[in-house]
């Protein structure tokens, strides 16, 4: 599993804290339990922020990784 469909992608590029985390929660409950939502962000605080929001909530965060200043999660959503 190298490459990682995503059910549903949001862009949060160009807003901080705390909207990335505020949009996240909200676009993963429209998706399915099982589904992948793909986040993208450039605020720095975002990879610490939505890494202990998914810890908080029980959701999974598949991969990670930055392009640049972009921040890109994979979650998956578990309930």
């Amino acid at each position: 599993m190298n490459e990682i469909t995503p059910d549903a992608e949001l862009d949060c590029v160009g807003f901080y804290c705390p909207m990335p985390i505020a949009m996240t929660k909200e676009e993963i409950e429209k998706i399915d339990v099982g589904q992948i939502l793909r986040v993208e962000a450039d605020d720095p605080a975002a990879e610490s922020d939505i890494k202990a929001w998914a810890k908080r909530t029980g959701h999974e965060i598949l991969k990670f990784h930055k392009e640049g200043t972009i921040l890109i999660f994979f979650i998956k959503r578990t309930k």
